[in-house]
Order: structure tokens, then C-alpha cells, then sequence
């Protein structure tokens, strides 16, 4: 047992020789920066010349501060990407559970200092406040339960008696644990963008249909399902064109009454209505929205492609409305994955915000909106079983200011935001008007 154990802290010796920087979340939506230095003795080092306000966040006035990250294979491919992400999604869901009810629970992340490289990596740090040694071994135990490649690594922070601040790391294999070395946490500068922005085409905003594909590839030996929505997709052309009629998506969050306009629109215009994702694949979408936002995304992404040749037919013969599109799946995907507040989203006219080159293009799309006080009496009106996003909109005020900001900063097509506060059938002229001039 020992003798591979021994091999793998080679390897990890060598991977925490390269500096890593981190990225806490903190309550008011802020990230704090810190880094580990190289290794050294548990009393090496001097004493801060000042104190790190970021210090008092990792630990708290008390107790006892973790961290888990679901690491991803060096070749950072899809393959390791799904499989991290399911291990970060299972790690979360045991540590709401039991021993771990008592603590707190934050996004971390890992990545390099040259962040435009990308490969961040998720992870989590609990908060014991009080440092019981029952929730080291039910970490312990949950780590030696985790059978998946690259297994997670348990990292546990302390203060030395100079008052410096050491994260020393472990990995646990068959009960066994062993230590990988120590690092001193040391303050890091705030990249220019945020960590996992170089990532989001590859993880969750894919900017082609292959690229989704990919993703659903890997899902289809734990999700049935996700071999059907394959061959849905497959049988879809790859590159299809819009007819001579018009083709008009209306977008908008929850409750902001895109069900109502966009048959009030068809009717006046006598249009197809069309949704997304199409009725072929909607039946899988609480087995999907289950899943990793990676997964997720892609399932809503293939979606698109899907209702994208349906467009393409209809479009020949009539005008076309599509309740949600494009802009929908990366709107949440991005709000989903960059942590922390609206600054922390990419700047206005970064790539990630461009309409995919190979998915076909509606003339105008509309994004409906009203006030969170009537968005939520709405809601409460409606009576309906929530999605996880929905339940995010409505209890996370920070994220639906996120997911409005990433659909105002969507280019080629951009949204033309419509008020849909008034009378339906005020906000029904307003959007005939539009379409018409």
C-alpha cells in the first residue's frame, strides 16, 4: 500500500513546488487572493510585517479551516473536466450532510499564476468552528470513500507560533493517511480577469456544437438519456440557413412574462412557436438540470442545435418566435461559474458574450424584463415547481443581477430590452412595434 503512496507524493511534491493561487469567496461576494509558497519547516519563516485581513476569513476568530479541490487531469481534456465536476457536485452534497451540518461551506479555487492559462480547478473550504477532531475523520472517511481519478487531496490550514499561516496537505488512500508537505500561505495579487474565464468555452459557454457534443459524449455510461439527445443531434444538419421569413427570440428571466408574449406575438404575426429546448428532449430536463453546470450547459447547448434546424424549416414558410435561445443557455452558464459579485463578470465585448458561428442567427431578439418585487409576486402567483436556477433567482439577488448584466453585454445579436412591467397588451404593441421597424 505504502509503495505507491510513496510514488504519488513524488508527484504531488513536484505539482506543489509550482506556486497556486486561490480564490476564497467571502459572504459579501468579494474574493480573496492568496498563494502557497514552496515548501519549508513548520517554524521556518518571520513574522508578517502586517496582518493579512484575508487571514481572519481562512480561519475564522476560531476552529479549524479545510480545503478540498476536485483536481483535474494535466491534460485539463473533457473527459477530466466531467469527471471533476461530478466529483465537486458529490463532494458538496456530503458536506451538508451530518458532522458537516455544523460548518461553513465556501467556493475555493485553484489556479495558476499565469491565469490566462487556464485549468481552474474547483474546490471547497469548510469551516469547523470547533475544530472537532470527529470532522477530520469524517473527511478521512469521506476521501478514502472517493474512487474517482485524479482523487481528491484534503488540505488542513494552521498558524505556526510566529503567526504565519501554513496549509499542510494530504492524501488518503484505504484509510491510510499521508502527508504531501506544507506551504505557506502568502498574500497574491487579483488577476485582471477572474480565474475561470479562460475556461468557459471549454466548460460550460461552448462556442460550437462539437464542443458540446463532446461533453455528452463522456455522459452517455452513467446517462442513458444523454446517448438519445446524441443521436437527436446528430440527425440534424450541420450547418442550416434561415428561411426569407423572420425569426424572433424572445428572452428573459423567470416570471417576466415570455410564456404569455410569445404566444400573444405568434398569434398577431401568425407565427410558429417554437422553444428551446424542443419538446423532443425537454422530458430529460430534470434528469439533466440534476447534473454539474458542464453537463448541464451542454444539454441545453445540443438544445439549440436542435431547435436551430427546426428554425431553419419552418422559417421557409413562416415567421418564426423561439421562447428562449442561445443567449438563455450562456447567460446562466456564466452566472453559474464566475463566483462572486457582477464585477467579477468578463468585460463588456469579451469573446465569450459572441453568438456561436455555426448556430443559426434570429433577426432580433428581445429580452423581457421587470422589477424583482413584481418578478417575485409573479412567481408566488404561478404555483409551479421550481428549477434549481429559478430557486437561485429568487433567494440570490447577487445572481440575477449577474445573469441580467451577461444578457445586456450579449453581442452580434445584442437583446434589445423591452419593459414588461405595463398591461400585456401594452407590452404586446411594443414588441410588434419592434419587430416591425
Amino acid at each position: 500500500l505504502l509503495r505507491p503512496l510513496r510514488g504519488r507524493r513524488g508527484v504531488c511534491a513536484r505539482a506543489m513546488a509550482q506556486p497556486h493561487c486561490f480564490a476564497l469567496e467571502l459572504p459579501d461576494c468579494t474574493l480573496a487572493h492568496f498563494a502557497l509558497g514552496a515548501d519549508a519547516p513548520r517554524d521556518a519563516g518571520v513574522p508578517d510585517a502586517r496582518p493579512d485581513p484575508r487571514r481572519e476569513a481562512l480561519l475564522g476568530p476560531s476552529g479549524r479551516s479545510y480545503s478540498l479541490c476536485a483536481a483535474l487531469a494535466p491534460d485539463f481534456g473533457c473527459r477530466s473536466r466531467v469527471r471533476a465536476a461530478r466529483l465537486h457536485q458529490r463532494l458538496l452534497h456530503e458536506l451538508r450532510r451530518g458532522v458537516f451540518q455544523r460548518c461553513q461551506l465556501r467556493s475555493l479555487l485553484c489556479y495558476c499564476s499565469d491565469v490566462q492559462a487556464g485549468g481552474a480547478q474547483h474546490g471547497l473550504l469548510l469551516q469547523d468552528p470547533l475544530d472537532g477532531p470527529d470532522t477530520w475523520r469524517a473527511l478521512i472517511q469521506l476521501l478514502d470513500s472517493c474512487q474517482e481519478a485524479p482523487r481528491p487531496l484534503l488540505g488542513k490550514f494552521e498558524a505556526d507560533p510566529h503567526g504565519q499561516l501554513w496549509h499542510r496537505l494530504w492524501a488518503v488512500q484505504e484509510g491510510v493517511q499521508l502527508p504531501m508537505g506544507s506551504s505557506r500561505v502568502v498574500p497574491a495579487p487579483e488577476p485582471p480577469l477572474h480565474p475561470v474565464v479562460p475556461d468557459l468555452p471549454s466548460s460550460v459557454v461552448f462556442p460550437d456544437r462539437e464542443a458540446a457534443r463532446a461533453v455528452l459524449e463522456e455522459c452517455t455510461p452513467f446517462i442513458p438519456e444523454a446517448r438519445e439527445v446524441l443521436d437527436l443531434v446528430d440527425q440534424c444538419p450541420k450547418q442550416v440557413q434561415k428561411g426569407k421569413f423572420q425569426v424572433i427570440a424572445i428572452e428573459g428571466l423567470d416570471a417576466t412574462g415570455k410564456t404569455t408574449v410569445t404566444q400573444s406575438v405568434s398569434d398577431s404575426l401568425k407565427a410558429v412557436l417554437l422553444k428551446s429546448p424542443p419538446s423532443c428532449i425537454s422530458q430529460w430536463r430534470k434528469i439533466f438540470d440534476a447534473e454539474p453546470t458542464i453537463i448541464r450547459r451542454a444539454f441545453y447547448s445540443l438544445g439549440n442545435y436542435i431547435v436551430a434546424s427546426e428554425i431553419a424549416k419552418e422559417s421557409a414558410k413562416s415567421p418564426v418566435i423561439i421562447d428562449r435561445y442561445w443567449h438563455s443557455t450562456a447567460t446562466y452558464a456564466i452566472a453559474t461559474e464566475v463566483s462572486g459579485g457582477v464585477h467579477y463578470l468578463p468585460p463588456a465585448h469579451h469573446p465569450v458574450y459572441q453568438w456561436p458561428t455555426d448556430l443559426l442567427r434570429p433577426d432580433l431578439v428581445l429580452l423581457l424584463t421587470v422589477n424583482p418585487e413584481e418578478r417575485v409576486r409573479r412567481l408566488q402567483g404561478r404555483g409551479m415547481e421550481k428549477t434549481r436556477e429559478e430557486a437561485e433567482l429568487e433567494a440570490n439577488s447577487v445572481f440575477r443581477q449577474k445573469v441580467e448584466v451577461s444578457y445586456q453585454r450579449m453581442e452580434n445579436p445584442s437583446c434589445h430590452v423591452v419593459d414588461a412591467s405595463p398591461s400585456r397588451e401594452e407590452v404586446l404593441q411594443t414588441v410588434l412595434n419592434l419587430i416591425q421597424s
